[in-house]
């Protein structure tokens, strides 16, 4: 398999976990790309759509996914597979907001969710690669 990870972060913490993810995949015998400034431009339906986000403000896209986020909505995404994984801090009521918004907005556009999205706690975890790499691990065991 094949994954596209976009990347959505402001301070960097949702590119390490993409990076971390990368690298799982990778030694899984898959392969893929880490797109820090996503572009529709990369959407091939062929690969996994693995969305990696923080969420921003009151439950924000962060800038870098904004305008691949409105791309999105004009695409037909049939035949697309998905994976989300959001980062966030429940200290806040729009916790993993971002990362609900890019849920709603492909599955609305006809992705389909290969799994339930993670969604991470910074405060629980503060080395939030950790968990990302053993539940998509586990995750990419059962695909």
């Amino acid at each position: 398999m094949h994954f596209d990870i976009m990347v959505g972060s402001v301070l960097g913490a949702s590119e390490y976990v993409a990076e971390a993810l990368l690298a799982a995949i990778k030694e899984a015998g898959h392969d893929g790309n880490c797109h820090f400034d996503p572009s529709i431009s990369t959407l091939n339906k062929d690969n996994v759509l693995l969305i990696c986000t923080s969420t921003h403000g009151a439950g924000d896209l962060p800038d870098n996914i904004e305008s691949y986020a409105k791309s999105l909505e004009n695409q037909d995404l049939q035949g697309v597979n998905a994976i989300i994984v959001g980062l966030g801090d429940s200290s806040y009521d729009t916790y993993c907001g971002a990362a609900m918004k890019m849920e709603t907005l492909i599955v609305n556009q006809g992705a389909t969710l290969l799994t339930e999205p993670l969604h991470i706690d910074v405060l629980n975890h503060p080395i939030p690669e950790d968990i990302a790499v053993d539940w998509f691990t586990a995750q990419l065991e059962k695909l």
